[in-house]
Order: structure tokens, then C-alpha cells, then sequence
């Protein structure tokens, strides 16, 4: 039996045409840790396909085809599974955009997966296997992450990316944010692995340098120092994300930094209390963030620090206000993106409610696209600003200011703002606000 599993990849990631070149991209884990889950005994033969890195043959041969599928890769999923489905090859669907709205996902499948697939992913495959797959797969929640197989990352080439060494320790996180997928996907419950699993996996890796792709390694204080006095023995260097309250913690932001972490991505989101109560991220405070950036920095850790534009206490002049902060606070990468109302959330719920949804082309729901009417501007002003903002934080004096202050090394410095640099000035051959503009109601793909 052959098993594919493909990454589908929409505009901002694709092998052509996209706008990330390698070295902004690191190996995804999604694809090698399925590939570890299937049972043994049924001596699978196994490919991955990373559309990131490499086109779809459509020719290819299997006798069963799974996809991961995030909202902004939906269209493409569905396109390459009509066409799977129609030469006779079953396909199975699941990730966080199935998970969210599993019926907008069956009619495009022969099986969907709704949840973590730990636990379905195998049985699904058993059934394929004997001849009795259903349509659905349902997580349970009880599931557990302990005792599981390392993920096959061997299986994805190593020279196609930044590193392979990419981790995990637990998922999920502990706050409900308006605009977030997680809660609704997932709930509230964070689920975390043994943190002798995760030492384990990284040691017989044997990596030094490695990234953590949790979504809030934090969220639970007690298991996160529990893994940070791990690390410490193990000398490795590690990048991750968390929230701003780990600059409320100053014993915990002690132990981060002494177990080896060296950048952290924090959703700063807004520079607005009133946006931030209102979508349910209060425990972040703007008058705090220029304190959390030199915390940071006096740990040698540097700040990714992500801001939304298009909240609804956002004014046309928020976008050079928030640059010019970022600037001048120095966070050493801003990244700033279109707030997303991804279906199945609270955002998307409201603003469906308030007839301000544009489109349900999934394939512009990417952080960058502007899918709904801005409550105090239009949608090419939200379009236009967010360039601004890129633009201006990634000037050339922009840069200089953040990266005299930065406590990465030089290298690292230097080479991660050119690379969001060339981003913040090609933003324009991707992203446009055309769909929308003439008039439409906007379901026709992006230009």
C-alpha cells in the first residue's frame, strides 16, 4: 500500500511564485509526525510532497492520499482532491480548517479527520486497509500525547529548508482571543507531552539549534519550567512562541533564557487597550510592551512581535503610529498582518452576523487578503496601510536603529530583516486589494 501526504501550499509559501525564498522556512511537522503514526504492520510505502518546496505530479501513484489543510490552503486542497478523487484515488482531509468547519471539508473527501489525529489517524488508515473507511474521525478528548513515535523527519529533505530540527511540546493554549482558531478548534485544554518525550526526541536528533512550534509554550507556567530546567543540561539554542506574560514572570523569563532560548514570536497585536478588551486579549498592555522588549533583550532574547491591523477601534493612522513604535522600541522583527475572521471563530461569527464578511474564497484568507469591511476604513486603505507599515519598519534606517540594538548575532540580525525586507518590498506583486476594489463581492481569486 502506498500512502501520500501533501502539504498544500496557497500564494504565500508556493514552490512557484511565492513570496518566502528558503531561507525563511523551516521543515513543517505536520507531515513527518503522520508519517510516523502509521501502524507498521502494514509496511506502508510512504511519500511526502511539501508544496513549498516542490510541485504535485498528478500523475503520481497511490493507493490513499492525505492532506493537511489550513483555511488558506482550502481551495487548493479541494482542487487537488477533485482531481485525485476523479482518476479513483481516496482522499483523506483534515488539519486546522477541517477541524474548524468540517462541513465545508466533506463534500471534498472521501474521509475527513476532525482534531488531533493521534489517536484517528491510525485507525483511519487500519480501516482503509480493511476495506471499511468512514467518512469521519472524531478526536477524543481524553486524547493523550505521551509514548508516541519521534516524527519521520527524514523523510522531507533536510537541504530544502532552514532546519529540520523543529519541535513540540504541547498544544493548544489556555486563552480564548476573538480572532484566534485555536480555542475554537481545540478548546481551552492545553495537551502537553512527557517532558522526558520531548528531551528524548531532541537528543536522539541530536539537535542544537531548534525551534519550538507550540503556540503558547507558557501556558501552563508549572509544565513550561519543568521543561526549561530540562533544557538547560542539553546546551541547545531554541526559538519559540509565547505570550506577553512571560514579561509578568521574571523568574520564568530568567529560566527561558538560561535553558537556551534566543528569540522569542509574542502576539503584541495591537497598540489599542480598547481592541485588545475587546477581542479578548486584556492580559496583553501596550504600556508594557517597550518594558518587555528590553526584558527580552537584557536576556539575549530577541522579540518577533506581531501586530494586526483592522480591528475596529483601528483609525487610517494606526499603521505608521504602530511602525514608528516597533521602531522605536526596537523589536528586532515586527511583522504585522490583516486581522483574519477564519470560520469557525467568534470573529468570523460577528462579523458574518454584522453583514460585513466580503468572500468565502478561502484562498484569500491569509493574513495579508482583506476579507471583511473594516469598521473605520475601507478595505484598500486596511490593504494600503498594512504596506505602509512594512515599508517603514524595514527602511533602511528603520533597520539600522533595530539591529544596533538587537541581541541575536550579527549574522542572524543582518540576514532575517533582509529577508522580511525583500518581503515588505514585494508585498505588491502578491497581495492587492483588486478583488474587492472594482466592486465585487469578492469571490473570484486574488489577482
Amino acid at each position: 500500500m502506498k500512502i501520500v501526504l501533501i502539504s498544500p501550499k496557497g500564494p504565500l509559501y508556493r514552490h512557484r511564485g511565492g513570496i518566502f525564498r528558503r531561507s525563511l522556512r523551516y521543515a513543517p511537522l505536520t507531515l513527518t509526525t503522520l508519517a510516523s503514526l502509521i501502524p507498521g504492520e502494514l509496511d506502508a510505502e510512504l511519500q511526502l510532497i511539501d508544496e513549498g518546496i516542490e510541485d504535485v505530479d498528478r500523475s503520481l501513484d497511490a493507493d490513499l492520499i492525505g492532506m493537511t489543510v489550513i483555511t488558506g490552503t482550502a481551495m487548493r486542497a479541494y482542487e487537488l482532491s477533485a482531481h485525485f478523487r476523479s482518476r479513483g484515488i481516496p482522499v483523506v482531509l483534515g488539519g486546522p480548517h477541517v477541524t474548524l468547519v468540517p462541513e465545508d471539508a466533506q463534500p471534498h473527501a472521501d474521509a475527513i479527520v476532525v482534531g488531533y489525529a493521534e489517536e484517528t489517524w491510525p485507525q483511519l488508515v487500519r480501516d482503509f486497509a480493511a476495506g471499511r473507511l468512514q467518512p469521519r474521525y472524531l478526536q477524543r478528548p481524553d486524547l493523550s500525547l505521551a509514548n508516541l513515535p519521534f516524527a519521520r523527519r527524514d523523510l522531507l529533505p533536510r537541504h530544502r529548508f532552514m532546519t529540520n530540527d523543529v519541535f513540540e511540546a504541547t498544544r493548544g493554549c489556555v486563552h480564548s482571543c476573538e480572532f484566534c482558531v485555536v480555542p475554537s478548534a481545540w478548546g481551552l485544554k492545553p495537551y502537553q507531552k512527557p517532558v522526558e518525550d520531548v528531551v528524548a526526541d531532541i537528543r536522539q536528533k541530536g539537535a542544537r539549534k531548534l525551534i519550538f512550534v507550540d503556540l503558547n509554550l507558557i501556558a501552563d507556567p508549572a509544565y513550561a519550567a519543568r521543561l526549561f530546567e530540562a533544557l538547560v543540561p542539553l546546551r541547545v539554542q531554541w526559538y519559540g512562541l509565547a505570550t506577553t506574560l512571560l514579561g509578568e514572570d521574571p523568574s520564568l523569563l530568567a529560566l527561558v533564557a538560561r535553558s537556551g532560548c534566543r528569540g522569542l514570536l509574542i502576539g503584541l497585536e495591537s497598540m489599542s487597550g480598547r481592541n485588545l478588551r475587546d477581542t479578548r486579549k486584556g492580559f496583553n498592555t501596550p504600556a508594557k510592551y517597550r518594558d518587555l522588549v528590553e526584558a527580552l533583550h537584557r536576556h539575549g532574547i530577541a522579540l518577533q512581535g506581531c501586530f494586526v491591523f483592522g480591528l475596529d477601534h483601528d483609525m487610517p493612522s494606526v499603521f505608521l503610529e504602530t511602525a514608528r513604535f516597533v521602531v522605536d522600541a526596537c523589536v528586532d522583527l515586527p511583522r504585522f498582518a490583516v486581522v483574519t475572521p477564519f470560520p469557525g471563530t467568534p470573529l468570523f461569527r460577528r462579523l458574518e452576523k454584522e453583514g460585513r464578511i466580503l468572500t468565502r474564497n478561502w484562498e484569500l484568507y491569509d493574513g495579508q487578503h482583506v476579507v471583511f469591511q473594516p469598521a473605520h476604513m475601507s478595505v484598500e486603505q486596511l490593504q494600503r496601510g498594512i504596506e505602509t507599515a512594512w515599508r517603514y519598519a524595514y527602511s533602511a534606517l528603520s533597520m539600522y536603529r533595530r539591529i544596533l540594538a538587537s541581541p541575536s548575532p550579527w549574522p542572524v540580525r543582518i540576514g532575517a530583516n533582509l529577508a522580511y525586507r525583500f518581503y515588505a518590498h514585494n508585498l505588491h506583486r502578491f497581495y492587492n486589494c483588486d478583488w474587492v476594489i472594482g466592486g465585487s463581492t469578492g469571490e473570484q481569486p486574488a489577482a
